[in-house]
């Protein structure tokens, strides 16, 4: 069971001005959620409570991203990517 990943064009343009390797891992930890977007084994993806009635989930990339993206039916929007410290920051250290 496949699921269609949407990259938010923003953040495809930020994935895309960082250096290569970690451009690489980025798109490699994206990619994973094509086969399984959703909280497990592995400890890498969790659901957040943010907004009442909006799931949003986040995905630990390395130990320097963090994506934050939304599960419609099959597809997957990943909203954005942000460093540890950014996302820390936006939202509150959860």
């Amino acid at each position: 069971m496949k699921f269609e990943v949407i990259i938010d064009i923003d953040e495809i343009t930020y994935i895309n001005s960082l250096d290569e390797k970690n451009k690489r891992v980025i798109k490699a930890h994206l990619k994973t959620l094509e086969n399984d977007p959703f909280p497990g084994k592995g400890g890498d993806k969790e659901l957040l409570n943010l907004r009442q009635s909006v799931k949003i989930y986040r995905l630990h990339i390395a130990h320097s991203f963090t994506a934050f993206y939304e599960i419609e039916g099959k597809t997957v929007f990943v909203n954005e990517v942000l460093t540890i410290e950014q996302a820390h920051k936006k939202y509150n250290r959860l």
